[in-house]
């Protein structure tokens, strides 16, 4: 929002206030600015001329001699180029001595021997952007209007000294998307008096009356709730008079005709959007409702709108004839042909120009007002003043009365506040005439409701104000933020910690990085079937099914994902085909799983760690061979988790078949706890076809489940003391069955071993023909140590007689010789 200084001094006096200062207060006080540009780029000395002749130059086709009175007493010959000088004009005038923007300076000259004493300008050469001009004026030198005054310094003219304000505005400050809106603030931010505009008194028929000039009708409260409107009879469409060129070029918008700039006029000054139609297209009466299917409409810019059912449209009885709140249309725009016109005004619903503005791609200055809203009591105001303004500028006559249909009416707030309330919460001692003071600033309404209590009315133009806390910031802008004092902070407090699932995600993070991983951090989406993939851990296998998004970017990016692990395998896909085979990597986010086939609640979110290995382990150099990662990689990574969390001896690997593994590489996590045993996850090769599918050689990956190791882990440092006695080392080999894993048997041995036991290990399995079909030979490795002595032989044997017999009983074991 740009704010001429200028303009604004016509509602407050600003006298001894400059632009920067008022900037300053306005940004101290909440709004904030952006910058001042004055906009005068540097033009002095020039005046407005009268040509009396105009004559070719003798030696150059094409440049003129022109004849210029420039009330200096004398007739000043200058030599111009430009095509459109003509006898009878009023030109600026740049006189001997004056500077031009761009650091020109005027001087006497000869041009081809010609004698030229000044300048005729152009708009861009007195620094005005031409782009903000009508079309007519754009080309060559400016011509004037033919009632300016010679002599005149055209930077009073043009409203060159002038300072525009640009204004950065939060979402919640509507009411400042006016100049009355920013004059309220001055006012309340100066303690100065406010001067409204009031509409001037239009001329109206004997006999011509709005309501039969049109009728009107809302067919929605969720399009419109207010919409009016009034005729104006007989105008002569035409350039706009200077005075209201200026303020819109300040504004930062183009002027167009004088009955359009009225409208864009009234918009900036009121903040209500205005529209005017030709009267003479619109057929019938005039409706607000929304888009009916398939319907068309050329807006303004001359493009072929698609509607839908929920943009709301203003309509005649046969077609749309303008975008509500957005844009009008080609069809009904007023021209130079134009005679009458009806004047628009109305509160659209902001939800549903913000919807069909965004949808189409078409934002307006109409649009951003209506999506934050209008003041509901500036709808008929502003729809006065722009009549009577096009019937001072276009002439014409207003009819008496409007038509309108309202079928809403915003109350204002009615909010209870105490002084107690406002110092507890500011930090402050403010008196009750001081609150006062600041109500009566605001122009707020304000009642006694008690001791030191007030009931106060908010304008409807202060939409932002709804609570009470919204009154206490008013307060404190008005006040000043700089004056509320600084005090100590008091009661408890509390140090800021990690919570457990932080410090075991941060050292997970930690250990894995110094494993020589890297982190991943992969989409929440993906496709449908790869959101199937691993069923055990995707839930599938237990009913569970891919949750689908209601807009998803692509097929591939269609449903979020349930496992960790096919984003990762993308990832090393994407790597391996740029020449990156190796990959080591991890990932700690969420999945998500729901049994609903539509959702109807929110889906259940997991936290899952996966990890995934493919290609070298070590690149192969001079000395040694390249080496891949084998399952066994995959296992200490899983190993070492548990043995950092302390989970070591709670957790143990057992043989499983989960879906898109290999069914002989592959085991399931079980995790023991108070309350059982559960499967918090697998770990081993991946499916060979999958492989495949990917593109990968051998990969081996796992993914855990962490809720159950936040709650089973201790993520705590536990020092003890190294051992001061020496171990006892015993190796035994026992035969069993084929089919029983070596850490069943290593367990067995753990437990009957005795508390002196500290490992108990696997180091070798055999099979072969002098063990008999069927069966394995395994070799353990058996720690002693006592904390306090060295263990005796005696005892050491006992312990290894226990471990024997256990093994016997449990697997049918036999003692290898």
């Amino acid at each position: 929002m740009n704010v001429s200084y200028q303009w604004l001094s016509e509602y407050i006096d600003l006298g001894g206030i400059e632009p920067q200062e008022l900037a300053e207060l306005l940004t101290r006080g909440g709004i904030e600015i952006d910058g001042v540009a004055s906009r005068n780029a540097g033009v002095t000395k020039t005046v407005v001329g009268y040509v009396l002749e105009k004559e070719k130059h003798p030696d150059a086709d094409k440049l003129n001699v022109c004849k210029i009175d420039a009330g200096t007493g004398e007739t000043l010959q200058i030599v111009c180029g430009a095509p459109n000088v003509a006898a009878g004009q009023k030109v600026p005038v740049a006189l001997v001595g004056a500077k031009l923007p761009g650091d020109l300076q005027i001087k006497r000259a000869k041009l081809r021997g010609v004698e030229s004493q000044g300048m005729i300008c152009s708009a861009r050469e007195l620094g005005i952007n031409d782009k903000l001009l009508p079309k007519e004026l754009q080309e060559g030198i400016l011509v004037l209007p033919a009632d300016a005054e010679i002599g005149t310094d055209i930077a009073d003219l043009l409203g060159l000294n002038d300072s525009v304000l640009e204004l950065d505005l939060t979402p919640n400050r509507s009411d400042c998307l006016s100049l009355l809106g920013v004059a309220y603030e001055t006012a309340a931010l100066t303690g100065r008096l406010l001067t409204l505009p009031e509409p001037e008194k239009a001329l109206y028929p004997a006999s011509d009356k709005t309501s039969d000039a049109v009728r009107v009708g809302i067919a929605s409260v969720e399009a419109c709730s207010h919409y009016a409107m009034r005729a104006v009879k007989g105008v002569k469409i035409g350039p706009s008079p200077l005075w209201l060129q200026n303020r819109l070029i300040a504004a930062g918008i183009r002027p167009i005709s004088n009955v359009v700039d009225v409208t864009n006029f009234v918009m900036l000054e009121y903040g209500q959007p205005l529209h005017a139609f030709d009267a003479a297209k619109v057929k019938g009466a005039v409706n607000v409702r929304f888009a009916c299917e398939g319907e068309t409409l050329v807006t303004l810019d001359g493009q072929e709108r698609k509607l839908e059912p929920h943009m709301p449209v203003i309509a005649d009885d046969e077609r749309a004839i303008a975008l509500a709140g957005v844009m009008g249309g080609l069809d009904t725009e007023v021209t130079p042909d134009t005679v009458d016109i009806l004047l628009e005004s109305a509160r659209f619903a902001g939800p549903a120009v913000r919807k069909t503005s965004r949808q189409l791609g078409l934002r307006s200055e109409a649009s951003a007002r209506f999506e934050k809203g209008v003041d509901p009591e500036r709808v008929l105001g502003a729809l006065d003043r722009a009549a009577a303004l096009i019937a001072q500028v276009a002439g014409g006559l207003v009819t008496e009365g409007v038509a309108e249909v309202r079928l809403a009416t915003p109350e204002p707030a009615v909010i209870e506040l105490s002084l107690d309330r406002i110092n507890r919460m500011l930090g402050t001692s403010l008196s009750s005439l001081e609150i006062k003071t600041i109500w009566s600033r605001l122009q707020f309404q304000a009642e006694p409701a008690g001791e030191g209590v007030w009931r106060l009315t908010v304008p409807t133009r202060r939409g932002d104000i709804t609570r009470a806390v919204d009154l206490i910031e008013e307060v404190a802008r008005l006040n000043g933020y700089d004056r509320i004092p600084t005090t100590r902070i008091e009661g408890p407090t509390t140090t800021g910690a990690l919570t457990k699932p932080q410090a075991i995600r941060r050292e997970l993070r930690k250990l894995l990085s110094e494993s020589g991983l890297n982190e991943a951090v992969t989409y929440s989406v993906t496709s449908a079937g790869r959101a199937a993939l691993f069923a055990e851990l995707s839930g599938a296998a237990g009913g569970m099914r891919p949750i689908p998004l209601a807009m998803p970017m692509s097929e591939e990016r269609s449903a979020l994902r349930a496992t960790l692990l096919p984003n990762l395998l993308e990832a090393a896909a994407y790597n391996k085909s740029r020449r990156n085979a190796s990959t080591a990597a991890f990932e700690i986010a969420s999945v998500y799983h729901s049994a609903e086939e539509k959702l109807t609640t929110l889906p259940a979110e997991h936290q899952r760690l996966a990890v995934l290995l493919t290609g070298n382990r070590r690149s192969s150099s001079w000395n040694q061979a390249a080496e891949t990662y084998d399952f066994y990689d995959i296992k200490g990574i899983v190993e070492r988790i548990a043995l950092r969390l302390g989970l070591a001896d709670a957790l143990r690997f057992e043989q499983a078949k989960p879906a898109d593994f290999h069914p002989g590489r592959a085991a399931a996590l079980k995790l023991k706890s108070e309350s059982g045993e559960q499967t918090i996850g697998y770990v081993g090769q991946l499916h060979p076809e999958l492989q495949r599918d990917f593109d990968l050689g051998d990969a081996y990956a796992a993914e855990i489940d962490l809720k159950p190791l936040y709650e089973a882990a201790d993520a705590r440092i536990v020092y003890r003391t190294l051992p001061r006695f020496p171990s006892a080392e015993r190796d035994l080999a026992v035969v069993v069955d084929e089919g029983v894993p070596g850490a069943s048997l290593a367990e067995a041995a753990k437990s009957a071993a005795g508390e002196w036991a500290e490992s108990v290990r696997v180091f070798d399995v055999y099979a072969g023909e002098r063990l008999g079909a069927g069966k394995k030979s395994v070799a353990l490795a058996l720690v002693y140590r006592h904390p306090d002595r060295t263990l005796t032989d005696e005892e050491i044997a006992d312990a290894q007689s226990s471990v024997v017999r256990a093994l016997e009983q449990s697997f049918s074991a036999e003692l290898r010789k």
